[in-house]
């Protein structure tokens, strides 16, 4: 029997009150967005906020806890929007969405920074077991990045899986880490660097003591991406159930899986929330058409990140999540 985990891909939306209150404080130009340096007004308003979200999913039951990324004004570019070597220029779409994020142009060495371990410390202090981290697979970050230093595809691909490494490497003890790729789906690399990406993939794997999933999302991969990426050293791949069923289960079918999976099953777009009974039907539809059904470990999650939704959808989803898989222990025990 599966080990049934409720779990999110982070990047979570503002509470209400943090959103206005930090309007206020950051203002509403493109330079006001977060840079790294924070000042204590805008730390202590993020810290509240990320205290108010973890308490939201440790009391709804979620399995996994995360810090929720609230400080990720460019969504998944954020670790290189912040870094000394990077200088941000213009305005750019987030994927086919009416997202929009600062453009990362990387000029000089991706050395270490640590600001994502330093916002999971912070979550750390108030979560005892169950901690998740969140990073940008190396393929989507270098994606929504521009190089103007290292001059190669390839060796820009690996420059920044080295960086996510290193910022993984300083994190505290974590349960779980999920990196998110979205960029597998909607700009699939290209014949040649599809095959660099599970080398690029495990070297941020490798550099935690903790479950690691891949996760994309928006669609399924292409046959070939799939393949190749289940040649990376990760304990689950995701499925984005909610965008593409039927392709993400004939990946499944035609090329088997990892030891663990992670399900995609609520829409992290839609404020419809789903009924724990129908998130299980979901998970039940996924293993009937499986072969073999028999993973270690099923992450029970929303497709994408919950940023888009408002706050109170947002805490609805958890919820959800959390009674789903509550539902299924109990109709397993009875």
């Amino acid at each position: 029997m599966t080990d049934l985990v409720a779990t999110t891909p982070g990047l979570f939306p503002l509470p209400d009150w943090a959103k206005s209150e930090l309007s206020d404080l950051k203002g509403h130009q493109k330079g006001d967005l977060i840079s790294g340096d924070d000042g204590p007004e805008l730390q202590d308003a993020y810290d509240r906020a990320r205290s108010e979200v973890v308490d939201v999913q440790t009391d709804a039951g979620l399995d996994r806890v995360v810090e929720g990324q609230l400080r990720w004004d460019d969504m998944l570019a954020h670790p290189l929007a912040v870094h000394d070597s990077v200088e941000t220029r213009g305005i750019v779409r987030y994927y086919d969405n009416n997202n929009f994020y600062r453009e990362p142009v990387v000029q000089d060495d991706l050395t270490f920074d640590g600001d994502v371990a330093t916002e999971l410390e912070a979550a750390a202090e108030q979560v005892d077991d169950g901690l998740q981290a969140v990073l940008p697979g190396p393929y989507s970050l270098a994606d929504l990045a521009t190089d103007e230093h290292y001059g190669d595809e390839t060796e820009f691909l690996h420059a920044v899986a080295d960086f996510l490494a290193g910022e993984a490497d300083a994190f505290p003890a974590v349960e779980t880490l999920f990196l998110l790729e979205p960029s597998l789906v909607e700009n699939a690399p290209d014949e040649g660097l599809d095959s660099e990406v599970p080398e690029a993939v495990s070297a941020v794997a490798d550099a935690v003591d903790a479950e690691v999933v891949v996760h994309p999302y928006w669609g399924a991969l292409d046959e070939k991406v799939y393949a190749h990426l289940l040649d990376a050293d990760v304990d689950a791949v995701g499925f984005d159930f909610v965008s593409d069923h039927e392709a993400n289960l004939y990946n499944l079918q035609e090329y088997g899986a990892t030891d663990d999976i992670a399900l995609g099953l609520l829409d992290g777009q839609n404020t419809l929330v789903e009924e724990p009974e129908a998130i299980n039907e979901r998970v039940d539809w996924v293993f009937d058409n499986l072969p073999v059904a028999e993973f270690d470990t099923t992450y029970v999650t929303t497709n994408t990140e919950t940023f888009y939704l408002p706050y109170s959808k947002f805490e609805a989803k958890v919820q959800a999540a959390a009674d789903a898989v509550a539902l299924a222990e109990t109709e397993v025990q009875a």
